[in-house]
């Protein structure tokens, strides 16, 4: 079995942008580091300022690199792409969409760390050189870069190069597997796992516990379970916490003469309104066009 960490570097974050840098370390099953390949990339499109000001690579730097297909780093890859070995990545998802515009179609069985530092650490921050230096990796840089240079890899760990930054994807994942007792097997089975959140990192109600919105405002979260756009964790996080809730969810009005009353308050002073309301109003959850037909129903009103 190989592990490969990989990283790159690209002309930008839109839809069209590609890859101008590709690094990548590969390892044994042991975690014994046997290549490290990087390689600059003549891209398709032209690289953006803002991609420049944080990797550094500009035009002239690729004016005369080939490319990707015809990178070592590209061949090695393509010939490890295989479900027996590892490709280990920090936030997966963009550099497997990078690579896929590229034609490559992954086999490896994937390590997202992104994903897994979430899983073990939900209250810390989970950017790759934060955790070079909250995890102290930083500490083991001269120990890896002396086996890179025993193979003829000479590297400054700086961010946002491809190779470095693949390196501390290495240090990284080495030290789960030594510190925290994580084996690498443990890692693909926790990289397709759901991460359950407590609480909400977006939207109206950033930082706020999704258990507190269930019960004051159950239409927004609603809504949210509709929208396709959902991510899949935060749709697991939502439904972890509707499976558990017990408490009753308050509805209020959002609109109209009772704007900002429950249903129940208005049931006591106006059932026609609420009859109303059931039939008529638009913009409302099925939730809580539920409660109202509950309501209506216990108070006898016919028709419902």
């Amino acid at each position: 079995m190989k592990v490969v960490f990989l990283d790159s570097e690209t002309t930008g974050n839109g839809p069209k942008d590609r890859i101008c840098q590709l690094g990548i370390v590969i390892a044994n099953s042991k975690l014994e580091i046997e290549e490290g390949i990087e390689e600059l990339v003549k891209p398709p499109v032209p690289i953006s300022i803002e991609a420049m000001s944080i990797h550094h690579i500009t035009p002239e730097k690729v004016v005369d690199a080939p490319p990707i297909r015809f990178t070592r780093g590209w061949k090695r890859l393509k010939e490890l792409n295989s479900p027996e070995n590892i490709l280990i990545i920090h936030n997966a998802q963009y550099d497997l969409e990078m690579l896929s515009r590229e034609g490559f179609n992954s086999h490896f069985r994937l390590i997202d760390t992104f994903r897994i530092l979430k899983h073990l650490f939900p209250e810390s921050r989970y950017g790759l050189q934060y955790n070079r230096y909250y995890l102290g990796l930083y500490q083991q840089e001269e120990k890896i870069l002396n086996q890179l240079r025993q193979k003829g890899i000479g590297i400054t760990l700086h961010a946002h190069s491809a190779l470095a930054d693949s390196v501390v994807l290495y240090m990284l994942v080495k030290f789960l597997v030594e510190k925290k007792g994580v084996g690498l097997e443990e890692m693909v089975k926790l990289t397709q796992k759901p991460i359950i959140y407590d609480r909400f990192f977006f939207g109206k109600y950033k930082f706020k516990p999704i258990r507190e919105v269930l019960l004051e405002d159950p239409e927004y979260v609603e809504r949210l379970l509709e929208e396709e756009q959902l991510e899949e964790d935060w749709q697991a996080s939502i439904l972890y916490h509707l499976e558990r809730f017990t408490e009753t969810p308050i509805y209020r009005f959002q609109i109209g003469k009772y704007r900002g009353m429950t249903p129940e308050d208005v049931a006591q002073i106006d059932l026609d309104y609420l009859r109303w309301a059931y039939f008529n109003m638009g913009g409302i959850s099925k939730g809580f066009r539920k409660r109202l037909k509950e309501i209506l129903q216990r108070e006898g009103v016919v028709g419902i």
